[in-house]
């Protein structure tokens, strides 16, 4: 393996990216970089400092000023660790319309690409091998059944307590592989060098084994 090098691991909604590529990181002792956080640290930002998504020029100004990096857990927006600050109602909210702005995106590709430039990095998402991470020396997708990650998403919402309906919770996973396989903008699809692994039926410890084997 080389010194620094990149993991690129995609897939549609609910087939364990995150939890594997978590894992899989503190196996390798690289980080994991969550993109998802870094959409909130962007939303906590321009929130403490009045920034409405509406002002395009103020939002620009905002992301040519900010920096985000990973290290041993932490999320680290300039310089201040922030992992409590982002975990709120109002800041998810926020992240959610901010990621919806296309500097806001771009400024966030180029930091991810500066950090798979200067340390190892796993990243999960749609788009990290076919547009993120297009160099990146190992890249997996990740799948399974639309009926298992429904049957995933039921069980872990009904452990928090909410009432659900199965039908409805498959029918939105069904939705959003359409959109994401559709939407015109780096659309879900599987890298040609990628290696394709599907998750139906196996265990958590069994899908970070096979992960694990290829990379290694």
């Amino acid at each position: 393996m080389k010194d620094i090098f990149k993991v690129a691991i995609d897939g549609p909604s609910g087939a364990g990216k995150s939890t594997i590529a978590k894992a899989v990181a503190k196996n390798l002792g690289i980080d994991y970089v969550d993109t998802g956080a870094m959409y909130r640290a962007v939303g906590y930002k321009a929130s403490s400092r009045g920034v409405s998504p509406e002002d395009r020029e103020a939002v620009k100004h905002l992301m040519e000023d900010t920096d985000i990096d990973f290290a041993d857990g932490d999320i680290i927006l300039d310089g201040e660790i922030i992992n409590d600050k982002i975990r709120t109602p109002e800041i998810s909210k926020a992240a959610s319309l901010y990621s919806a702005i296309p500097e806001v995106r771009e400024k966030l590709v180029e930091i991810q690409r500066k950090m798979g430039m200067r340390k190892s990095v796993i990243m999960d998402g749609r788009d990290i091998g076919t547009n993120v991470f297009r160099d990146a020396e190992y890249k997996i997708f990740l799948t399974a059944s639309a009926k298992e990650r429904a049957e995933r998403r039921f069980e872990e919402l009904t452990a928090k307590g909410q009432k659900v309906d199965f039908d409805e919770v498959l029918r939105d996973i069904e939705k959003r592989d359409h959109d994401d396989m559709t939407r015109a903008l780096n659309p879900l699809r599987k890298a040609e060098d990628a290696v394709e692994i599907d998750t139906t039926g196996l265990s958590i410890d069994e899908v970070i084994e096979r992960v694990l084997k290829e990379i290694k």
